[in-house]
């Protein structure tokens, strides 16, 4: 991919690896399996969605991100977490995806996740002992796997680009009778949705300097459950995220390293059907995310941190059900992604 600013003489004609990884929308396959708010990793810095121009056209890459989600929150502030049966979501997302660039204008993708969850809730009297009781549920499960296509041919220097994808059910959703068990695992707390998903973005980068190492980039994306199973449906879910980073090149032992800085955005809403928590689910949030990429040989490594500065949820202490009332949020969010490019 080329800069749409002609560098000058001598200077690297390419965009960095981690505005060309942002910009490309590869939603994890889990973006809507935890109504909590696993989807904001769907946006933002990400190494190795496609390779660039020095990569070869296939990549294989890990990534690992982390949310711990212990504080109650209705509507726009903290809410006490006696308002909430749920007193802790925390979970480790594993990714493995691969993808192919067929020709300069389109590139295939394909992801599976795995996650790790820790659900520490409250007993009704049918599990750990008396009512009131809290204890902790933990599940290791393949989550929903993805298919997405991106089109970069828009423009002749390819900065703008269309993503289209499907998220299909099969990651478990079965709920507390199913293989998984469990009391604790609601539908919107379970590894999958259930759910066949239409997922559509578009994206575009470009240059902030002549020589092509300053650059921002921005973009959208919708996902949209389209056929339901079980009595639950996962919220229309759209994001944005836009960034700026600066690559410094030839940093012994490195390729480059590129600081990268962006602002995330999410809206969610309610999920419906009658196995989900309607008046608990559903938000809107911002995000603060400073990270690095590091290019080495082959691999690339990128991370960040994502520091939420705004967030409301739908839940409310007058609407609370039974008793109970709130979405747990997390005070900071981690990602990282190790690529390998053939």
């Amino acid at each position: 991919m080329t800069n749409p600013t002609p560098a000058p003489q001598g200077a690297p004609a390419r965009l960095s690896a981690s505005i060309i990884a942002a910009a490309i929308l590869f939603a994890p396959a889990i973006a809507a399996a935890c109504a909590c708010g696993c989807g904001i990793f769907d946006v933002g810095g990400a190494s190795g969605i496609m390779p660039d121009d020095s990569a070869g056209d296939y990549s294989l890459y890990f990534r690992y991100d982390y949310m711990n989600q212990g504080t109650n929150w209705e509507e726009g502030h903290k809410a006490p977490a006696s308002d909430n049966q749920d007193k802790n979501i925390n979970t480790s997302f594993y990714f493995t995806g691969a993808q192919w660039r067929i020709n300069p204008d389109w590139t295939l993708m394909a992801e599976v996740p795995v996650y790790a969850r820790h659900l520490t809730t409250t007993d009704d009297g049918t599990v750990a002992g008396p009512a009131g009781t809290v204890y902790t549920g933990k599940m290791v499960s393949l989550g929903d796997a993805q298919i997405m296509a991106n089109y970069t041919g828009i423009t002749p220097d390819r900065t703008t680009g269309l993503v289209f994808g499907v998220k299909l059910p099969t990651g478990d959703f079965s709920g507390p009778e199913g293989p998984l068990g469990g009391y604790e695992f609601d539908r919107d707390s379970l590894p999958g949705t259930g759910s066949t998903d239409v997922i559509l973005g578009a994206y575009h980068i470009g240059s902030l300097s002549e020589n092509g190492l300053l650059g921002y980039y921005g973009q959208v994306r919708a996902n949209i459950p389209v056929a339901t199973q079980g009595g639950y449906r996962p919220g229309n879910e759209f994001d944005a995220a836009g960034g700026v980073d600066y690559t410094f090149d030839q940093v012994k032992p490195f390729k480059s390293i590129s600081p990268v800085f962006s602002i995330l955005a999410s809206y969610r809403q309610r999920d419906t059907g009658p196995a989900a928590d309607f008046f608990n689910s559903g938000y809107v949030r911002t995000l603060a995310a400073p990270g690095v990429e590091l290019h080495f040989a082959n691999l690339r490594l990128y991370a960040d941190v994502e520091i939420p500065f705004y967030q409301h949820t739908n839940a409310a202490s007058s609407l609370a059900i039974n008793g109970s009332s709130g979405q747990l949020v997390a005070s900071t969010l981690y990602k990282m992604q190790l690529n390998y490019d053939f």
